[in-house]
């Protein structure tokens, strides 16, 4: 059983997360997904079967006055994820009370080998599922989690642009029910970063496993990187235009190299600092170099990805950063900042990591980037190809949902070994920073 709160093929973020995986783990194994009902209409436009393949929990008593909350909020302060998390907790300790009312009798009959919770992704979110699961003796998974990234010294003060007020008191996440036994009756935790696996206490590192949050569709990932040589360095943002994602670091890193012609700059996406980031643009000389599209179809982001060199995404505070892996894909050189998920998804020979320091330090290692593959056509072809075949070994759902099928059936298997993935950073995986564990310290509800 697949436990996708959020899954929807429609969308974007968390819930194509939970579609995207989803639909790859039922590639490999026979699974079932339970889902919100807002996704049925999208899910059943896909093709899948209401009751044969998914199965809908209607919990919009609780989530549609919690959502109608959430709106107001963002209406009044701008949208604050921690926020809209916290209120998103209430609605889920619902979901999940439906899931076992309607499904509770079928685990404890043997219906389902494993369950699996695969969103929501924020480690904040407990499962009171998991303790349920360990009495009735069916191994639950959950995961990949990931979330945590600190703010890093220097930018606190955009937190208070971005109304992050919450993540001053995150660590009372801890005192909510369940919390803890989540994670004491979790057969299997995945972790989609170290920062999230530092989350985990160290009693409970032995049943973790390193799997990244996103991942690209392997149809996706091209076949080779296209003209490099000529013309300015193409050189694309995508995401909500707020003040964490640090799109006014990249104007001013890029705004000399626009002003003689050596780059050109697309901005795809929308939020509430897009009008100060055409002023900035204006006020530079550089408008005619930078374009704003707004959002865009995802099918017109893929193509934009592919026509650049270069993806930038100078986030501060980023926690997966699946458009790195899209733009990988795509042949477009990442340039990232050195904090967060990103960088565990660029290595030295795909990309370019930009050292955190003051607000100028950060504004130079970005030009320097841009410039470097402005003026090295031939390195940035290299990056580029390194790239791809990074994204097709390492990232794509295919990939991800085989690993996954490892560990359920290393939880079913007691005399099996336990599958080791070694995390991907640099140009080499690194070795395994999960601790072994034998068949006798694997049983379901441990900790």
């Amino acid at each position: 059983m697949l436990l996708a709160e959020a899954a929807n093929p429609e969308w974007v973020s968390v819930p194509l997360v939970g579609w995207s995986l989803g639909r790859a783990l039922a590639g490999v194994v026979d699974a079932h997904l339970v889902t919100q009902v807002r996704n049925r209409d999208a899910i059943v436009r896909a093709g899948l079967v209401e009751g044969r393949d998914f199965t809908c929990i209607d919990n919009e008593n609780v989530a549609r006055p919690l959502h109608q909350v959430g709106k107001f909020i963002a209406g009044v302060q701008g949208k604050s994820f921690s926020t809209i998390t916290a209120l998103e907790t209430v609605a889920y300790y619902e979901f999940e009370r439906q899931a076992w009312k309607r499904f509770g009798g079928e685990l404890a009959a043997g219906r389902y080998d494993v369950v699996h919770r695969i969103t929501p992704v924020s480690p904040v979110m407990p499962s009171p599922m998991a303790a349920r699961c360990a009495r009735v003796g069916v191994p639950f998974v959950i995961g990949p989690l990931n979330g945590g990234v600190p703010w890093p010294k220097g930018f606190e003060a955009l937190a208070r642009e971005d109304r992050e007020w919450l993540t001053r008191v995150r660590g009372l996440h801890k005192l909510l029910p369940a919390h803890r036994a989540t994670r004491a009756n979790a057969a299997a935790i995945l972790v989609g970063s170290r920062t999230a696996l530092d989350e985990v206490p160290e009693r409970w590192r032995d049943k973790c496993w390193y799997v990244p949050e996103n991942a690209v569709q392997a149809s996706r990932v091209a076949t080779d990187v296209g003209p490099r040589a000529h013309g300015p360095l193409r050189v694309v943002f995508v995401g909500r235009l707020v003040p964490l994602k640090g799109v006014d670091l990249l104007l001013d890193a890029v705004a000399p190299l626009v002003a003689r012609g050596s780059v050109v700059v697309e901005i795809v996406g929308d939020g509430r600092q897009r009008v100060d980031l055409e002023a900035r643009a204006r006020n530079a000389g550089i408008a005619a170099g930078v374009t704003f599209t707004g959002w865009l179809e995802h099918a017109q982001v893929a193509e934009r990805l592919s026509n650049a060199h270069v993806l930038a995404l100078p986030s501060v505070r980023e926690f997966g950063g699946g458009v790195v892996l899209e733009g990988m894909a795509a042949g477009a050189v990442p340039i990232v900042l050195d904090h967060g998920g990103p960088p565990e998804l660029v290595s030295p020979s795909t990309g370019i990591a930009v050292p955190l320091g003051t607000r100028v330090q950060v504004v130079e290692g970005l030009r320097a980037a841009v410039a470097r593959f402005s003026e090295d056509r031939e390195e940035l072809a290299r990056f580029a190809a390194a790239g791809l075949a990074r994204v097709a070994r390492h990232f794509t759902w295919d990939a991800k949902a085989r690993r996954i099928a490892e560990i359920y059936r290393w939880l079913l298997e007691p005399t099996s070994a336990r599958p080791s993935f070694p995390m991907p950073i640099g140009d080499e995986p690194i070795a395994s920073p999960f601790v072994h564990v034998t068949p006798a310290q694997r049983g379901v509800g441990s900790g």
